[in-house]
């Protein structure tokens, strides 16, 4: 097992951020998304095509597909990275509804509507370059199987 640093939490866990990477179209406008959005702020920005932003334990890196060098660049049979695709991290929310009308007021996209699952209450989120966030809401009283 890797080491990935002292366990101190509940559970087990690391006193690392988790880094999640998006590829997206414009780091500018995932940056305005992300902050203005989701209250995530800005840790550095020191290319056009490389930010990473933070959210509690969660750092999320976004990159651009360039010719640089980094997470965004190419592989080596010449694939480019590109946004999208169904993978997502999830943010906890209390009003699942009432964070849905604020972000819908504010121009965002969802790609469904608010389904009902076994614990709780989801919608997919997309952000400019269509990666996907799901926004959940626990049940306030769990259900019986």
């Amino acid at each position: 097992m890797m080491n990935t640093g002292t366990d101190t939490r509940e559970g087990g866990g690391s006193d690392r951020p988790i880094g999640v990477r998006y590829i997206v179209h414009d780091v500018d406008a995932a940056i305005g998304f992300y902050t203005g959005l989701l209250g995530f702020r800005v840790v550095m920005h020191p290319a056009p095509e490389f930010a990473i932003l933070s959210r509690g334990n969660l750092r999320l890196l976004l990159s651009k597909p360039s010719g640089r060098g980094g997470g965004g660049q190419g592989m080596p049979d010449g694939t480019m990275q590109a946004p999208g695709g169904w993978n997502r991290f999830q943010v906890e929310v209390e009003d699942l509804e009432s964070t849905v009308e604020q972000l819908r007021e504010a121009g965002a996209r969802f790609r469904n509507e608010i389904v009902i699952g076994v614990g709780g209450r989801q919608i997919l989120l997309e952000d400019p370059s269509g990666n996907l966030i799901e926004l959940f809401e626990y049940f306030s009283t769990p259900r019986k199987a």
